[in-house]
């Protein structure tokens, strides 16, 4: 071991839960870079989704889950906490939802400012499969974000004027949207950030009506009765470790915390990914050579002499 290299906390890997998203993929490769140059410690990926990396956090399979979408777990993640077993230690950023159109469409269509008005623009988005509506390009089947899409569709009316084309994936889903925007067709659609997709479009979102937070229970509800439409609320995305993590590896945890990444870098890291085809692990070095003041400001001076000189 050379003089000064860090001995790691943990005698054993520290384990990442890897989600199936972009943003997720990214963070994980960048905190492991550090843990391992800055902190000395192996790590490893453990492929998993939302759901049941909280359970594998509870029993202590996961150490860290580093990307936990609020609202998307709020009732799950309230519950782990109060076993006292799971941390919430840090900020990473604020996630957003939006219905989007492209800026070339906003161009073309100066009036459409609100999701309300969809109906007298149904003609630029036909729908090929029903042309006589347009087609609103909803969230993925069985996704969570689909409830909601489906519950906003009908509270504002759309379905005389307008088919909730719900791809089957999440590939899918982002093959089409990039597809017509490359051809600079009009389309409008659901979509969540910071991603791959709105890191590297030029994108307007529609209006929705002001967040109201009651209407939003109902549109996350299957079975709402009455859904009301209300704005997407924002979605505060964090970092959660097991409380014995936070005990047996202090610096770590203290690392972890003030991992915070402002909204347009994380959009910048994600573009970049989208242009470049790039793997997690390349858009992480990207982001680790590129976004030095971002990541700095994470650490003490003696572990940032150390990751900058394994870069």
């Amino acid at each position: 071991m050379a003089a000064g290299a860090p001995q790691c906390e943990l005698d054993r890997s520290v384990r990442f839960g890897g989600m199936n998203w972009e943003s997720n993929l990214v963070l994980v490769e960048i905190e492991r870079f550090i843990a391992k140059h800055g902190y000395g410690c192996n790590s490893e990926v453990l492929p998993t989704e939302t759901l049941p990396a909280l359970a594998a956090l509870q029993r202590g399979d996961l150490d860290i889950n580093s990307e936990i979408w609020l609202n998307s777990t709020l009732e799950p993640w309230t519950k782990a906490e109060a076993t006292g077993k799971v941390k919430r230690i840090g900020d990473i950023y604020m996630g957003g939802e939006a219905w989007f159109i492209p800026k070339y469409t906003a161009e073309r269509l100066p009036e459409l400012k609100k999701a309300a008005d969809l109906p007298k623009f149904k003609d630029a988005f036909k729908d090929p499969e029903e042309p006589s509506k347009g087609r609103f390009y909803g969230c993925p089947a069985g996704w969570g974000c689909e409830v909601v899409s489906t519950n906003l569709f009908k509270a504002l009316g759309l379905g005389d004027t307008f088919t909730l084309f719900s791809p089957g994936t999440g590939a899918t889903q982002k093959a089409a949207l990039t597809a017509a925007y490359q051809r600079k067709e009009n389309i409008v659609f659901y979509y969540w950030y910071p991603t791959p997709l709105v890191g590297s479009m030029d994108l307007v979102k529609l209006e929705l009506p002001p967040y109201d937070a009651a209407k939003q229970k109902c549109l996350t509800n299957p079975n709402c009765e009455k859904p009301q439409a209300s704005d997407y609320p924002e979605n505060p995305v964090f970092t959660a470790v097991t409380t014995k993590f936070t005990q047996d590896a202090p610096k770590l945890t203290q690392f972890l915390s003030k991992v915070k990444v402002p909204l347009d870098v994380m959009n910048q890291t994600m573009a970049y990914m989208e242009k470049n085809e790039a793997e997690p692990q390349p858009t992480a070095m990207w982001f680790l050579k590129n976004k030095q003041d971002v990541w700095t400001a994470w650490l003490p001076a003696d572990v940032t002499e150390r990751v900058k000189a394994a870069l």
